[in-house]
């Protein structure tokens, strides 16, 4: 028989409706056989999410030992959940567990957990499937670090026992039994990491869109939808900020070639989007994939004769940036020049320290701090081996009055990157789109 592994995301268990909309999916097809759940998301846009309320409660009673307030409405969600599912559990007692939790251990990671925590016990009780705790199964090494050999060794052994799970997402422990949690988004990686390991013939990943656009909605209105990209495509956009699936959830799939459906809860006759290792170009007429980018970068430009002669001099740069730890984005180059693109979240508060040591580490005849930039890439397989594509990419912005600030293309065969003037942001990505797919 096949195996499925379906993900539903946050809005997916937000309330009881959609938890009974999850439960008719999941019991339409019997291949369905693991199934990863969020902590439940907003229920209208002014309400707040399980998990932000959760990290309050951690920073409460660090700040005094009680977080009695906040977590009364955590649990209020609960039981409204659990009361209009008519379900004979008593979520309570789970909830008093999870109060005591968070004030003995103290630690964020804890708090957060149970958000998935609980909506796994409610998920359960509703499929009638085996709750499956990740802390059994999902290891971190003791610096905090995902291991994958081990967790896929005892992901393996845990569900080969199990016809029909379900798991809560975003978290699992290391050695000892601590708590550890994936980055925000993280159980789309739970996902991946259960598809890996019980060699699922797909992994559905259930969220409240109908799988990817070919750019922003709220920028361009009605944008194509994408039918299938590879696992390449997918990491550039969704690095991007096109952010309908957690970026590192591929790693585990890829390594089986497990394709990746992004379905639609609230839609779930729409097809989604198919994300396989390799698309079938064939089938696709569109030079480009897809458009994405973000707000908030600044330039630090670098100006020295001779540059190119200097032995190690990118390396003394860099290691400028390494010394105040600052990830750098891109790193385009002239024979005289050198600009390092990195995010204003990483550089705020730093920007003085790093221009003067800079100035002490490699002596440049010119350096200077450019800021308020945007960055987009243009993404598609092949699609820089294709004649006159960066023209007419640039010729589209030109025509619009918008200036290029920056260049990125490199060897990458599938994306070419311009960074703009934060202002002309949306009419880049709006005149990009016309061009291209429009």
């Amino acid at each position: 028989m096949k195996t499925k592994v379906c993900k539903f995301g946050g809005t997916s268990m937000a309330n009881s409706n959609n938890i009974t909309d999850i439960a008719n999916i999941v019991n339409s097809d019997n291949t369905r056989k693991y199934v990863i759940v969020s902590a439940p998301g907003k229920r209208t846009g002014a309400d707040r999410k399980i998990t932000d309320m959760l990290y309050a409660c951690y920073h409460e009673v660090e700040l005094n030992g009680e977080c009695a307030d906040t977590f009364s409405k955590i649990r209020e969600r609960y039981v409204e959940i659990v009361t209009d599912l008519k379900l004979d559990l008593d979520i309570n007692s789970c909830l008093d567990e999870v109060e005591e939790g968070i004030k003995k251990y103290r630690t964020s990671d804890y708090a957060a957990s149970r958000g998935e925590y609980l909506g796994g016990i409610i998920m359960s009780a509703v499929l009638g499937f085996e709750f499956v705790d990740p802390c059994d199964m999902i290891r971190f090494n003791d610096l905090g670090e995902f291991d994958a050999d081990t967790t896929n060794e005892l992901v393996a052994k845990r569900l080969s026992k199990v016809d029909y799970a379900v798991i809560p997402g975003f978290y699992g422990a290391d050695a000892t039994g601590n708590i550890k949690t994936f980055s925000r988004g993280g159980s789309d990686v739970t996902g991946a990491i259960i598809s890996r390991a019980v060699m699922a013939n797909i992994y559905e990943n259930w969220t409240d869109v109908n799988g990817f656009m070919t750019c922003d909605p709220r920028i361009v209105e009605n944008p194509v939808h994408i039918e299938s990209l590879s696992y390449k495509e997918l990491r550039e956009l969704a690095y991007m900020g096109a952010n309908v699936l957690h970026p590192e959830s591929i790693f585990p799939v890829r390594i089986n070639n497990i394709p990746i459906n992004i379905r639609n809860t609230f839609q779930p006759d729409h097809k989604g989007t198919m994300i396989v290792s390799e698309r079938d170009k064939k089938k696709d007429n569109n030079l480009i994939t897809g458009i994405a980018g973000k707000k908030g970068y600044s330039i630090v430009f670098i100006e020295k004769s001779m540059m190119n002669s200097e032995l190690g001099f990118a390396r003394r740069v860099l290691s400028v940036f390494e010394y105040y730890d600052v990830s750098f984005e891109h790193m385009p180059s002239g024979i005289d020049t050198l600009s390092i693109v990195v995010a204003d979240t990483e550089i705020t508060g730093k920007e003085d320290a790093i221009i003067d040591r800079l100035k002490k580490t490699v002596n440049p005849d010119h350096i200077e701090l450019l800021t308020g930039f945007s960055i987009i890439a243009t993404v598609g397989h092949d699609m820089s081996f294709v004649p006159g594509t960066a023209s007419r990419l640039f010729a589209a912005l030109a025509k619009q009055n918008i200036n290029i600030r920056m260049i990125d293309q490199g060897s990458s065969e599938m994306n070419i990157i311009v960074g703009v003037n934060t202002p002309d942001y949306e009419n880049a990505i709006k005149a990009i789109y016309s061009e291209f797919v429009k």
